[in-house]
């Protein structure tokens, strides 16, 4: 581990709820690099007695796992499975030994590529174990009181459920879904009762388990009619919690018989989906239920059990931060969870409820000062059709909101993600620069229901694009942004949004910057990783227009004559998401037309995203003095 890391774990014992984060108020212009270091951890779990931590540590183009003694924080095994190999995530199986999640990630931004590896261990690196590689493993049971055999599935030329015994890795089979690709849930004593998941032509179905056989209890097309998807069988075995939406609204969490004719909701919210639960330690009982309304915050299913009054106590000891809670201890002890805001990068604290003490563990990023950093407000914005759209503003710390410049700043994805309420490196660093910072969930995004992303659907270079023009306009109205000063940027789908966004509007933006974007709807299912399987060309056909000839109308690179403003590209000669065919066609049609991209940033060794240093430092640094020229605060 690193020293720095070393420096975070001689913290010891605060006081109930204390924090050690500096409070200093200096809104001063603060270094490129304070913004792009990796944080000093990604997650952190506990063992089921509580007795060890796994601290996922992010090194440039990997991730690896150090194990920690949970009572004085001392190291007891660290893995490290090489260059661009990321330890996903954990799971335990006893408070020995634990499960590791391995997957392939060439750039910051691309999704996991290839096989999610598995490889099982104990926590001081002893009895290794390599689960044979090829597959896509997932985790679904760790068989409580069960400290040598779990249940996992594999998605790969069909969808299996196996029993692993941890101690010597031999795989046994359980079940098989008759979908391609999905998971399973089986009750107390491990039998399947559900499958889920999808075909190759991205159908979704969810299937019960009747005797030897599987019975369809729904099916739809990718973005229509509602979902019923399991999650869990309640602790009686007779019903099965569920995630559940009936024409594409947002989803509710609902406890269902498993004949499906009765359902008992237990969480919703009009506006978006669930993001989790959390469960009592004895795993029976639904505690909480997490949405995203602006704000991130917690319903409470069981507001009497004496468990969730101290996830409730934790939240009113916290008022101006999100407190996520992360596991119980199995004897209900210890509780793990974490603190954060949009200012703050995050904290994880240890609660002991026999001392009833709350004890700080590791903050993210502890050279980021919360009060230096910017407010990030909810805001909701009415588009032309009448859409609800919502989305955050951020404005530069101590400015007053009138006439500012202004960055318009789209997502990636675009369908499933959707920006969020938390403290985010690229909004703070504009912002820390004097930019305000506009992030709206155009239509298409994820998180408010399977409609709303529908509403997208072969629609990513007109309506989605306007609802960020209807966002962009809205902050003019509000006497918020400057007319004139106004640029926008974004990364992958969100370099598209940039640059088809100056298409749309020619005369509304002075610059635009586009990071690994897409820029020819048409090369999309030529070029890049995600044609080469049936699902991502199925993907391709369901959600992109369904003409060339509509394709190149949505595609930037078509419509050179409209771009008439300086324009920034950045691009990874390694990105296999977003290949360079896509840089090299629309910089080659702006040299034809007389217009050359303006700065250009190329990195050889970076893919989607870049993970260097000093390579973020340098783009960053570029992209300030870009911005600077054209719309600067100076």
């Amino acid at each position: 581990m690193r020293r720095s890391i070393r420096s975070l774990l001689s913290i010891g014992l605060l006081a109930l709820f204390g924090s050690p984060l500096a409070i200093a108020d200096n809104s001063s212009e603060l270094p490129v690099g304070d913004f792009f270091r990796d944080p000093e951890f990604t997650s952190v779990s506990m063992s089921p007695a509580g007795t060890h931590l796994a601290v996922s540590v992010p090194r440039g183009d990997r991730t690896e796992l150090a194990i920690l003694r949970t009572a004085d924080l001392s190291l007891i095994g660290r893995f490290d499975y090489g260059e661009n190999r990321h330890i996903e995530r954990i799971e335990w199986v006893s408070d020995q030994r634990f499960i590791m999640f391995v997957t392939r990630k060439l750039g910051r931004f691309d999704f996991r590529v290839g096989s999610g590896d598995m490889f099982i261990a104990n926590v001081d690196g002893t009895r290794r174990i390599d689960v044979p590689r090829g597959n896509t493993y997932s985790l679904v049971d760790t068989l409580r009181n069960d400290d040598r055999y779990v249940l996992i599935s594999r998605s790969i030329d069909g969808s299996f459920l196996y029993r692993l015994d941890t101690h010597n890795g031999e795989i046994s089979t359980v079940a098989t879904s008759p979908l391609d690709f999905g998971g399973f849930v089986v009750d107390q004593q491990g039998r399947p009762r559900y499958a889920f998941g999808q075909d190759d032509d991205l159908s979704q179905s969810t299937y019960r388990r009747v005797g030897d056989d599987w019975q369809r209890v729904h099916t739809r097309k990718l973005g229509e009619g509602g979902t019923r998807m399991p999650l869990r069988m309640h602790h009686d075995d007779e019903r099965v919690l569920m995630v559940v939406s009936d024409t594409g609204e947002p989803e509710r969490i609902a406890l269902v018989d498993v004949q499906g004719n009765e359902e008992r909701v237990l969480a919703r919210n009009p506006h978006v989906d669930p993001i989790d639960g959390f469960f009592s330690s004895d795993g029976k009982t639904l505690l909480a239920v997490r949405f995203m309304d602006g704000i991130p915050g917690y319903q409470w299913v069981e507001p009497e059990h004496s468990e969730t009054r101290l996830l409730a106590g934790l939240v009113n000891a916290f008022p101006d931060r999100v407190v996520d809670f992360s596991v119980f201890s199995e004897d209900g002890r210890f509780l793990l969870f974490r603190v954060y805001s949009d200012t703050d990068p995050g904290s994880y604290f240890l609660f002991d409820r026999d001392s009833g003490q709350a004890r700080f563990l590791l903050a993210r990023m502890d050279w980021i000062q919360p009060a230096q950093m910017a407010e990030m407000r909810p805001i909701m914005v009415t588009a032309r059709d009448g859409l609800n759209l919502h989305g955050y503003l951020t404005l530069p710390r101590g400015a007053e909101p009138r006439k500012l410049p202004m960055i318009l700043h789209p997502h990636g994805g675009p369908h499933g993600p959707r920006d969020e309420w938390r403290f985010n490196p690229e909004v703070q660093f504009l912002a820390n620069r004097g930019y305000a910072v506009l992030q709206i969930n155009f239509r298409g995004s994820g998180g408010y229901g399977d409609a709303f992303e529908a509403k997208g659907f072969r629609r990513w270079g007109t309506n989605m694009i306007d609802d960020m023009t209807d966002a962009v306009q809205w902050a003019v109205d509000q006497g918020i942004a400057d007319p004139g000063r106004i640029c926008t940027y974004g990364a992958s789908y969100g370099g598209f949004a940039a640059m088809q966004s100056v298409v749309r509007e020619p005369d509304r933006y002075r610059c635009a910057i586009s990071y690994v974007g897409v820029h020819s709807l048409p090369l999309m299912f030529r070029d890049g990783d995600i044609p080469e399987t049936e699902s991502g060309r199925a993907y391709l056909r369901r959600v992109l227009p369904e003409s060339v000839e509509e394709q190149r109308a949505q595609s930037p690179a078509y419509n050179i004559d409209r771009i008439r403003i300086p324009v920034m590209l950045v691009h990874g000669e390694r990105d296999l998401r977003v290949p360079m065919s896509q840089f090299h066609i629309l910089a080659n049609r702006l040299e034809e037309a007389g217009r050359p991209v303006e700065v250009t940033v190329l990195e050889p060794r970076e893919a989607h995203g870049f993970f260097d240093f000093q390579n973020q430092v340098d783009l960053y640094t570029e992209m300030e003095a870009f911005l600077d020229k054209h719309i600067g605060p100076r």
